[in-house]
């Protein structure tokens, strides 16, 4: 499974640093999860303060 960011990103960008392999980057608007690099240890989830990442 993979984990997603879903419509309720505010773009904060805090999920984009705690990703200890970069797998995220922030589109201008909103961040969007590279599945590929994603090795879902869920420190995107624990700093996400809007709970807008959810396993997929």
């Amino acid at each position: 499974m993979a984990y997603k960011i879903t419509d309720g990103c505010i773009g904060c960008g805090a999920c984009e640093g705690a990703c200890p392999v970069g797998a995220i980057s922030n589109d201008g608007s909103a961040c969007v999860i590279n599945a590929d690099q994603c090795i879902e240890c869920g420190a995107c989830t624990a700093a996400c303060p809007t709970d807008s990442i959810v396993l997929d």
